[in-house]
């Protein structure tokens, strides 16, 4: 809530803040909806469920720069900076890590458009077997 609370997405502060209900009360099954409820609960992307993981650990506020990870040793910084400019975000600069060209770092032109890139290319298939795991890096480049 600290790092997204009035966070600028699509031109517009976002308000972000504890709910004074203690539980959602998901629709019984076959009920109507709307699509307004779903249970992301058990869903694989979620990064931070476990308090203490190596995830949990890494959570830092948005910025401009992007730590991504689980890239497959095939992949090239062109084709990383072009997964990221064909979906219109203006890369100004990539970083392979030294040790570990799993990861990298990329650095986009503000908060905004790195919001709206981990939004979008987080889990983009990279390859047969490999999605890229994005998050927000306390890194510069």
């Amino acid at each position: 809530m600290n790092h997204l609370d009035k966070l600028r997405l699509w031109g517009k502060a976002i308000r972000v803040m504890a709910s004074k209900h203690q539980a959602v009360q998901l629709p019984k099954e076959g009920q109507p909806d709307a699509g307004l409820t779903r249970d992301y609960s058990q869903n694989p992307l979620h990064r931070f469920k476990k308090p203490g993981s190596k995830n949990y650990q890494n959570i830092y506020p948005p910025s401009a720069t992007l730590h991504l990870s689980n890239i497959p040793s095939s992949c090239t910084e062109e084709d990383i900076k072009e997964a990221f400019t064909s979906n219109n975000f203006e890369v100004k600069a990539f970083k392979f890590f030294p040790k570990d060209r799993k990861m990298a770092l990329l650095q986009l032109s503000s908060v905004e458009e790195a919001v709206l890139a981990l939004i979008k290319m987080h889990n983009h298939q990279l390859s047969e077997s490999n999605h890229l795991r994005v998050s927000f890096s306390k890194s510069n480049i």
